[in-house]
């Protein structure tokens, strides 16, 4: 276990580093992301084949080369994929595994949480 003084509080300063803020800031970021169904896509398929050409995903999502180009950025501004270049073309992946791994993870939580309504007053309060 960590020594940690008892009197330690968390650091909740904007952008301290190891700070709460960067901690919301990072998962503000990831939600973000999500919010946009085409994002999510992306991420998905991302996950599913490792590394993609832009032309490739917009074939696969059935979507223009320009609103893909407007997602990637989005997505790459936020840290989630990079760009890999590879002689004249690029091809995008997850900017890191635990990516995947949280997808996968985020995923399987929704999914449970839909089949699973655990609230007794679900149907009633419309909650969950």
């Amino acid at each position: 276990m960590p020594n940690v003084s008892p009197d330690a509080t968390p650091d909740l300063t904007l952008g301290a580093p190891g700070g709460l803020a960067t901690e919301v800031e990072a998962l503000t970021r990831f939600g973000r992301a999500l919010a946009d169904p085409i994002r999510c896509r992306i991420l998905l398929v991302l996950r599913e084949r490792g590394t993609v050409h832009p032309a490739d995903l917009a074939d696969a999502l059935e979507i223009s080369r320009t609103r893909l180009s407007n997602h990637l950025a989005c997505l790459r501004d936020c840290g989630l994929v990079v760009a890999v270049p590879e002689g004249r073309r690029v091809r995008y992946e997850l900017a890191d595994a635990r990516l995947g791994h949280a997808l996968d993870d985020l995923r399987a939580a929704v999914v449970a949480v839909a089949t699973d309504r655990t609230c007794p007053d679900a149907e009633e309060q419309g909650c969950c």
